[in-house]
């Protein structure tokens, strides 16, 4: 089991790795990717929940439970933004288009 140290070592580097990756991605592709990576929020959630579960101190539940929150803000802000996006595709009715 990963303790202390490790997960933080962990947390860090896949919170630069993430931040490495997004950052180049042209802005052109954003909105297509996150509507098409929106299952990978549900599985941070799935694991933020887990992780929260096995949660045996004070610090740990309250990082789980950080997690947990921001993994769901994610996740919903994901469908969020697909939803805006699809919006912009419907065809007016009535209108010129």
């Amino acid at each position: 089991m990963i303790e202390g140290w490790a997960a933080i070592y962990i947390f860090l580097l896949a919170g630069f790795t993430g931040y490495e990756v997004i950052a180049r991605v042209p802005v052109i592709l954003h909105t297509p990717l996150m509507s098409g990576s929106n299952f990978i929020h549900g599985i941070v959630l799935v694991g933020a929940m887990v992780a929260l579960g096995h949660a045996n101190t004070l610090g740990q539940q309250l990082v789980g439970f950080i997690a947990v929150l921001l993994a769901a803000g994610n996740a919903v802000g994901g469908y969020v933004v697909t939803e805006r996006m699809l919006e912009m595709f419907k065809s007016s009715k009535g209108g010129k288009g």
